[in-house]
């Protein structure tokens, strides 16, 4: 595998939007007990560069190879200062020899990495389809959610405050849909989702 993988921005983005860097290794069968370990490894080093805001590794069913990771960074020079840093072409290069092919890197903002084919043969999916999926996440939660926090905010009557209980309210559904909902629910979906 390549140690000069770059990530490939997204154009006509702002440089100051928070992004996602989705990194895409297919791991031979006999190493994945090592590339296991060396992604703890790698996780904590990224950890330690700036605009880092978490990872997240979507790991693949049983008779599969493919791992996703997602790193939140504040930016896209924040993303790229990393995709492109000398410690991550170190790492990398340990444990190049476990890799079926070359790792696919991409920056993307928003949610949009979740709509992201995970082969050349798969078509995005369309913007309806997009739309529908993101909605049926979000629809649901923003009904559920806040009545949840009625009691801390109660308590806690500053946390309730015009614009701090929405800050709160909004980063715990965020949450709930990058890390929690959207991995399992598009892998459940993906025939529909990335079908011709």
């Amino acid at each position: 595998m390549s140690q000069e993988s770059i990530a490939t921005p997204v154009h006509g983005r702002t440089s100051d939007e928070s992004v996602t860097l989705l990194i895409q290794q297919y791991v031979r069968p006999e190493a994945i007990a090592r590339y296991e370990q060396w992604l703890r490894n790698i996780a904590a080093r990224d950890a330690e560069f700036p605009g880092h805001q978490g990872v997240h590794i979507l790991r693949p069913p049983p008779g599969h190879n493919q791992y996703s990771i997602l790193i939140r960074f504040a930016n896209t020079a924040d993303a790229e200062r990393w995709s492109t840093s000398a410690d991550r072409k170190q790492l990398v290069a340990e444990i190049a020899d476990a890799f079926e092919r070359e790792d696919r890197l991409e920056i993307q903002p928003g949610i949009e990495f979740w709509f992201t084919p995970s082969s050349p043969a798969q078509r995005r999916p369309a913007p309806w389809k997009q739309w529908l999926i993101t909605t049926s996440v979000i629809w649901p939660l923003t009904m559920l959610i806040p009545p949840l926090f009625k009691p801390l905010f109660a308590a806690v009557p500053v946390l309730g405050r015009w614009g701090i209980g929405h800050g709160i309210i909004a980063a715990t559904i965020v949450a709930l849909v990058v890390f929690v909902i959207m991995p399992r629910y598009v892998r459940a979906v993906s025939h529909w989702l990335f079908e011709s």
